[in-house]
């Protein structure tokens, strides 16, 4: 068993050492006091959102809505930019909140009518050529549909639980509320909350992950900036706990560290390498950015996530 730890600040180590062991076993640590892992420890680190392979993981946390509707804008563009941009493409993809899997899906081109031709830095930016707009209904007609789809999908239900799920806040606080304004047409209340999945990590540093919760966020916190040699020279509260335990936390907890303080800024791009995810599909293509926000959050929930609304009300 691990040596005594000093009184005080390293009382804190000694609880979240406590707190592991519970979750782990005392089975995970030899009497030198350096972890062995087993297949039987590997399936409790997964099963408690460790970072592990995906592979062992068993269920999903219960989320908070009964569906996910994932939605990614393309727009009229140019350099310097064209005012005002002009939705053209209009993709929704439904995602079971219990099965994070794809039931539905609504996509769309729109007709721009102010600046009805696309330049070339958009046909090259986004994939979409003249002829895929060319003839398209206009944004009205396009939220008519989208009423109609809710409807059909049951998502109007009062009882149903669903949310907008974007990677940014553009889509539903800039980029739709100012064409309609400009439009003059009114905004649907379910697109006044969403999801940004950018904004996840703020959310998730207050989330409780039930007996585990305090260690991955206290061992998040303090392995997020700190190179694994110089830890223990750095917390007197650590200065006890043996090197190999350090670093077996610091593999279990990698993946949770990297969500919780070290979220990419540049995009869906990095948001899968850093998950380790393949992209799919063509960058800036609407329905491709709304499969890929789909396959981040199903990897996030197998992991213990549970997504939060980030839109304040309008």
């Amino acid at each position: 068993m691990l040596a005594p730890l000093q009184t005080g600040a390293a009382r804190f180590s000694s609880y979240l050492l406590s707190r592991a062991r519970k979750v782990l076993g005392s089975h995970l640590f030899s009497p030198c006091g350096v972890p062995e892992f087993c297949s039987i420890s590997t399936r409790k680190l997964a099963a408690h959102g460790f970072g592990a392979s995906m592979a062992a993981m068993v269920s999903f946390p219960p989320q908070r809505y009964h569906y996910f509707l994932v939605l990614d804008f393309e727009a009229t563009c140019d350099k310097p930019q064209i005012q005002p941009q002009e939705i053209i493409e209009f993709p929704i993809l439904k995602l079971n909140g219990r099965t994070m899997e794809i039931e539905s899906t609504f996509h769309m081109y729109v007709q721009p009518v102010v600046h009805p031709q696309l330049t070339p830095f958009c046909t090259e930016l986004t994939g979409i050529i003249q002829a895929m707009v060319d003839g398209q209904p206009s944004l009205q007609q396009v939220l008519e549909r989208v009423d109609e789809w809710m409807a059909k999908e049951g998502l109007l239900d009062p009882n149903v639980k669903s949310i907008f799920v974007t990677c940014g806040d553009w889509d539903l606080k800039v980029m739709l509320p100012g064409q309609c304004q400009y439009l003059g047409l009114p905004v649907a209340d379910y697109f006044k909350q969403w999801i940004n999945l950018k904004k996840m990590k703020k959310v998730l540093k207050g989330q409780r992950f039930a007996e585990v919760e305090e260690v991955q966020q206290k061992m998040a916190e303090a392995l997020k900036h700190i190179q694994i040699h110089k830890f223990k020279n750095c917390f007197e509260q650590w200065k006890n706990v043996p090197i190999g335990v350090l670093h077996q936390m610091e593999s279990a907890f990698k993946a949770y560290s990297f969500a919780m303080g070290c979220w990419p800024k540049n995009g869906l791009l990095d948001m899968n390498k850093g998950l380790s995810l393949q992209h799919i599909g063509r960058p800036h293509s609407g329905i491709d950015d709304c499969k890929n926000i789909a396959n981040i959050m199903k990897t996030l929930a197998y992991r213990g996530f549970i997504f939060k609304q980030t839109s304040k009300p309008f």
